[in-house]
């Protein structure tokens, strides 16, 4: 495989159940710990924008590959303006985000640039279907204005995703580099799914069904 468009066709249709439920109301609910309000939605927004912002600084602070290192430190800005965004709009101004989502473990665990650029493929894909959700309950709950500002984190990760499909293009040379970059896309994506399992099920809940 050396075309981007179908390394992220391939890794969406590998992994179309835990995207699916990653992209449904019960994802939302385990991200709340069952919670559907707005400072808990923003609370947990404002810790996978704070991790994301961590892991990809971290990422750019050690990369020898400049284009990747380059990739990395834009988005770990625009991660950082996420997080900012979404801290002006809780309530709590002491909040402090301590939680590191298991996707975020999973990347900071990728340490060489061909898996790091797959992963961020992967975080990417997962992450797009929980902005929707978020997009959709401030849509729900009659609040434009928040709705429109996830709508805009969701355009960063479209661009995200376009750069980290160009990227792979420059980093991997090598059917076995395709390949890699693959595993560690599907492996973002089972990180996410599997904490999104763990959870419901710790709440007695089914993660399974979609709606």
């Amino acid at each position: 495989m050396t075309d981007p468009d179908a390394f992220v066709d391939t890794v969406s249709e590998d992994n179309q159940t835990a995207l699916s439920r990653l992209g449904s109301s019960k994802s939302l609910y385990a991200d709340t710990g069952g919670e559907i309000e707005t400072e808990p939605v923003l609370e947990a927004t404002a810790d996978a924008e704070y991790a994301a912002w961590q892991t990809f600084r971290e990422w750019a602070d050690d990369e020898a590959d400049d284009d990747a290192r380059a990739a990395f430190e834009t988005t770990a800005a625009e991660e950082q303006a996420h997080y900012e965004t979404v801290d002006d709009e809780l309530a709590d101004d002491s909040y402090e985000p301590d939680d590191v989502p298991a996707l975020h473990e999973y990347l900071r665990d990728q340490t060489d640039t061909v898996a790091r650029v797959g992963a961020l493929v992967g975080r990417i894909l997962a992450s797009q279907r929980s902005k929707d959700q978020v997009v959709g309950y401030f849509v729900g709950d009659a609040d434009p204005q928040t709705a429109s500002l996830f709508r805009g984190f969701g355009e960063d990760l479209d661009d995200q995703l376009e750069r980290a499909t160009s990227l792979l293009e420059t980093v991997c040379e090598s059917d076995a580099d395709w390949d890699r970059a693959e595993e560690a896309a599907t492996g973002s994506i089972q990180a996410a799914y599997d904490e999104y399992v763990e959870t419901l099920e710790g709440m007695g809940a089914n993660p399974k069904p979609v709606c």
